[in-house]
């Protein structure tokens, strides 16, 4: 079972500048929680034992999250607030946190080379602190993903879901090799394609396995225009030489919320503040009033 999983937070999120000069993006709050606290209670519910943040310059809020507080938890036990208590008790997560800095941004397959020596020897799990999986990141898609990559002793798993034609251009597009069942060998990958070139609609979903090979790749993998080590193009040269890649789909329940621009995070925000076990039922009554008025 695979133990180990690496999620880079080094992005910058100009796509969601103001809210992010100061305050990294994957530290804004959907509903009650930073989006990446979601991501890890993720992989923890899917036998994820120790997880290395790969963090960059204005990123400290994301350790100190996930840092134990002393003061806070001593004002919440003295007050009797041991619901709060429970939220924030990350040490009950039952999982080693460990953090690194990507010295400059220069792509996620740079920011994976951060986690090298973390990985070792064994396969591990990248997973894009940006993307929730499921609502509420109920999702146990990186377990599939884990026994598939066993199974199929692969030297890559990804995650797809399928998207419009017009959002290709958004994402990493896989080319099936052998249709397009729940799973599927993956033949090449496209980065960001305009639609008429697109090979599917099957955009990498925020989610990977990896074996260590992977490692030899992206040392290989020259940067591209802008000075970056692109993670799709070490998973192309994986194809190219016959490595087994495989593509999971995920399930209706298992959407990919990726908090990438203000559209995204706002109908985020909305769809788990709906869900919420407290204050879900009125605040759907506050937003019909709303767009009643409109």
């Amino acid at each position: 079972m695979i133990k180990s999983a690496v999620v880079p937070v080094a992005g910058l999120g100009t796509r969601l500048l103001p809210a992010t000069k100061s305050q990294p993006k994957e530290m804004l709050p959907v509903a009650r929680k930073p989006i990446v606290q979601y991501v890890a209670e993720e992989l923890v519910a899917n036998g994820i034992e120790q997880i290395l943040f790969v963090t960059g310059r204005n990123k400290s809020s994301i350790e100190n999250h996930f840092d134990y507080d002393p003061e806070l938890f001593q004002n919440l036990s003295r007050t009797n607030k041991r619901d709060l208590l429970e939220e924030v008790d990350f040490q009950a997560l039952e999982a080693k946190f460990f953090y690194t800095r990507q010295a400059m941004q220069r792509g996620l397959g740079d920011a994976m080379l951060c986690g090298e020596n973390f990985a070792g020897e064994e396969p591990f799990v990248v997973a894009l602190g940006d993307s929730i999986i499921g609502l509420n990141a109920q999702s146990k898609a990186v377990s599939r993903m884990g026994e598939l990559f066993e199974s199929r002793h692969a030297s890559c798993v990804l995650a797809v879901e399928e998207v419009p034609l017009n959002q290709v251009s958004q994402y990493g597009i896989v080319q099936p090799a052998d249709g397009e069942g729940d799973v599927f060998r993956v033949a090449n990958l496209v980065e960001k394609p305009k639609p008429e070139k697109a090979p599917s609609r099957l955009a990498i979903a925020g989610r990977y396995i990896f074996s260590p090979l992977v490692f030899d790749m992206l040392h290989r993998v020259e940067p591209d225009n802008r000075g970056e080590v692109q993670l799709t193009d070490a998973i192309q040269l994986l194809c190219e030489e016959g490595r087994r890649v495989f593509a999971l789909k995920l399930q209706p329940n298992e959407r990919r919320y990726d908090i990438g621009n203000f559209p995204s995070y706002f109908e985020t925000f909305v769809e788990f503040a709906l869900a919420d076990r407290d204050y879900g039922a009125d605040f759907r009554e506050s937003l019909k009033r709303m767009l009643e008025k409109k």
